[in-house]
């Protein structure tokens, strides 16, 4: 996995093929396929293997909240390490051993505050979507929503003005909030998707850990 993942910090998952990886590692494609059935097959591994580099910490129930918050950030930094492996995250699932290991802290961490299993299943679904899309929209970087004539400065310009253009009588909220609708970083905005989640988590939380 090692040299599709060469492949794909080099080329992009559009140039990932079996013929480059092969030729990355001096052979032909068709060695690749004894190991791999096809490039669907050959994304998934570099996916899982992706995964693998989030170090996950001793789980201690008492700081549940911590430690998960400190493995998002974990997951959002591996993704960004590498070229569109966020967009790999996207319609796709751990399958391999990466899927039993996470599920398995999850659980060691977060059933000792009484988290229900069925919450704690769906959580990794949750974390997952929102960490992976997050990043991906990251990796577009801001020719996705500014084009190639504006700076995002002048595209944010633009929508405030809009914003402080409209009636204040049927929009007073909207105008009263344009500062605030387009303020904070990239990493503000990611921190509190992960509050908000950890928030709601607690929820849950019906006991201390022993």
């Amino acid at each position: 996995m090692a040299a599709a993942l060469r492949v794909l910090d080099a080329e992009g998952m559009d140039g990932l093929s079996m013929r480059r990886v092969g030729e990355e590692l001096g052979t032909g494609a068709a060695s690749i396929y004894w190991h791999v059935r096809n490039k669907e097959q050959l994304l998934q591994l570099v996916f899982e293997r992706v995964i693998e580099e989030a170090k996950l910490p001793e789980p201690d129930p008492w700081r549940w909240q911590e430690q998960l918050r400190v493995f998002a950030d974990q997951m959002r930094a591996v993704l960004k390490s590498h070229r569109d492996v966020a967009r790999l995250t996207l319609g796709r699932v751990p399958s391999g051993p990466a899927l039993a290991v996470v599920s398995e802290w999850l659980f060691t961490l977060l059933t000792p505050v009484g988290i229900p299993d069925q919450v704690i299943a769906y959580l990794g679904d949750l974390f997952g979507l929102y960490v992976g899309a997050f990043t991906f929209e990251e990796s577009l970087g801001t020719a996705s929503f500014t084009g190639t004539d504006l700076s995002p400065e002048q595209f944010f310009t633009m929508l405030k003005d809009y914003l402080l253009s409209l009636p204040e009588d049927r929009f007073p909220h909207t105008r009263g909030a344009v500062d605030v609708l387009f303020g904070g970083s990239r990493d503000d905005r990611y921190a509190f998707g992960i509050d908000l989640m950890l928030r709601g988590l607690e929820s849950y939380a019906t006991k201390a850990p022993r």
